[in-house]
């Protein structure tokens, strides 16, 4: 069987953050991932998670100013004192809540910037948070993220991810594998992702077009799990997606996929 994560940032929206942990475990699901969970005290979390027997498997590092378009901080030589004051905010709080990864965000190229500048800053950044990581047990997750949608993100394509892991040689590097981005911004789905599989801590899903759940978009789902389960990925699926109806009545297509 599959294992399956509620992401708090995109499921239960209607709930304040505090609130949907419980949302969660009513649901069915035993993880949880979130974004950006830094509203909350991290002594808040790690209750939540106790009082509704949760795990955190995924929280992102903060994307800065996002009103002054930041989205994430590594690709900028200028901002490396900012972002490695934002990996340790990120590494501690994921110490504090038992949460074995974190997603380290690229950030978006500037324009006019020299992207083998940007590229070579933000590998000094990943390996940054990897010495520190590693100090705590814990993943680093790097996420390309679709140029359509991100078109000025440093990390769009499985390529770069894998390249980024071979140079560095971290082993607590990992791949955040997202499918709808994966989808999205290079099609091949299931090829790329059999490629990139054994170099991931995590899976996440939404259909394409629209980011909503399973079903309501052109990606063939049971062959995505199908290949999944015949790769024995035994780790969690995050359920990444804006529910097109409420979130509770969007779970009706994982009804067969996790144990009872």
């Amino acid at each position: 069987m599959l294992n399956f994560s509620a992401n708090l940032s995109t499921l239960f929206q209607e709930l304040p953050l505090a609130s949907r942990f419980a949302a969660a475990t009513h649901a069915g699901f035993n993880a949880v991932e979130v974004w950006f969970p830094y509203e909350l005290a991290s002594k808040e979390v790690a209750i939540l998670l106790a009082e509704h027997r949760l795990q955190c498997v995924g929280i992102n590092s903060p994307a800065g100013d996002v009103t002054a378009g930041d989205w994430g901080l590594a690709a900028d030589p200028g901002k490396f004192e900012e972002f490695k004051t934002s990996a340790e905010q990120a590494i501690g709080y994921a110490r504090e809540i038992g949460c074995s990864n974190v997603h380290i965000m690229a950030g978006l190229l500037a324009p006019q910037a020299d992207r083998t500048v940007a590229w070579e800053n933000y590998l000094q950044c990943i390996d940054f948070a990897c010495l520190l990581a590693a100090q705590a047990s814990i993943t680093v997750m790097i996420e390309p993220l679709n140029s359509i949608d991100r078109p000025r993100y440093l990390l769009n394509t499985q390529a770069q991810a894998l390249e980024a892991i071979e140079t560095l040689g971290k082993t607590n590097l990992r791949v955040m594998l997202d499918l709808f981005h994966l989808q999205r911004g290079e099609g091949n789905l299931i090829e790329r992702m059999k490629r990139s599989l054994p170099f991931a801590a995590h899976v996440q899903i939404a259909d394409n077009p629209g980011r909503h759940e399973p079903g309501t978009g052109e990606v063939n789902f049971e062959a995505v799990f199908k290949a999944l389960q015949d790769a024995n990925y035994a780790g969690y699926i995050g359920c990444e997606y804006l529910p097109l109806r409420t979130s509770e009545e969007s779970f009706e297509w994982m009804a067969d996929l996790r144990p009872a």
